[in-house]
């Protein structure tokens, strides 16, 4: 992975920290991440315009995405709506990328140096420290099952568009299709569900939605690039030091506290980012 790719899928990974806070800071998490869905429209839509339609063989891949990420968004929801961000980001994007790693040493030709796949075991580990100690917390546990549901919804989108993007060859133009067709699931399944109020939640609410869908569909843009030009895992992997940022944006923004699991996670998850620049 060249130092660009490595810059860049960093920066990525502070704008999906950013927009997990600005969802996390809404009053109603079903609203906000309804809001962030017809952002994520809205911002798609005006990327497919600028380029033809997607070619046969990327359908598949953008319906099966489209179904995943829906699936994400709503565990995702849920377990913010049982737990701190400190507590349920960790553990909604820990395991993603021990499952990628296993994934792609088995099934794709993608091939890690020794110290690429020592800093994904490294941030791995990290992660799983992070867990640990929120799981320590009796009141953290109710939102177990729905960040677990996040983690393999995010593991299972991780391989389906890095493959889906280097099979069309233009990432930008597949990640607007992903989420006009992901949008297109996700906002009928929550009106369906919560009724038109899903979308009244006042002029503070919509302004944080756009916010969040603006940087989500950035941070997402720039990750699936950055898969069709390094190993899918490794780039999987690094975009996991948003943990990083999630917790400082939790302690500084929110007060949440950071004990000494938090601390030794983000303390591996560090070395691991050095260990894959070797």
């Amino acid at each position: 992975m060249t130092l660009a790719v490595f810059l860049a899928v960093l920066g990525a990974a502070l704008l999906h920290a950013g927009w997990n806070a600005l969802i996390k800071q809404g009053l109603d998490k079903h609203s906000a991440m309804t809001i962030l869905t017809l952002g994520h429209t809205g911002c798609g839509l005006a990327v497919v315009l600028a380029f033809p339609l997607p070619v046969a063989e990327v359908w598949p891949w953008l319906i099966a995405s489209a179904l995943i990420h829906a699936a994400y968004q709503l565990f995702l929801t849920l377990a913010y709506q049982q737990g701190d961000l400190s507590a349920v980001y960790p553990l909604a994007r820990g395991a993603a990328p021990l499952i990628v790693l296993a994934v792609s040493a088995a099934c794709l030709p993608d091939r890690l140096t020794l110290a690429e796949g020592l800093g994904v075991v490294l941030l791995g580990l990290g992660l799983m420290v992070m867990i640990g100690g929120a799981l320590r917390r009796v009141a953290a546990r109710r939102m177990v099952p729905f960040a677990l549901g996040a983690a393999l919804a995010t593991a299972g989108y991780t391989l389906v568009d890095g493959l889906g993007a280097r099979v069309w060859g233009v990432p930008l133009a597949y990640v607007g299709w992903l989420m006009l067709l992901s949008g297109a699931v996700y906002a009928p399944m929550m009106l369906a569900w919560h009724g038109r109020a899903v979308l009244t939640p006042g002029p503070r609410g919509w302004a944080l939605g756009l916010v969040a869908a603006l940087a989500s569909f950035s941070a997402y843009a720039i990750a699936v690039w950055a898969m069709t030009q390094a190993p899918i895992a490794l780039v999987g992997a690094l975009r996991e030091a948003s943990i990083l940022f999630a917790v400082v944006i939790g302690w500084w923004a929110f007060g949440e506290r950071v004990d000494a699991a938090r601390l030794a996670g983000a303390g591996l998850i560090l070395l691991g980012l050095v260990v894959t620049r070797l």
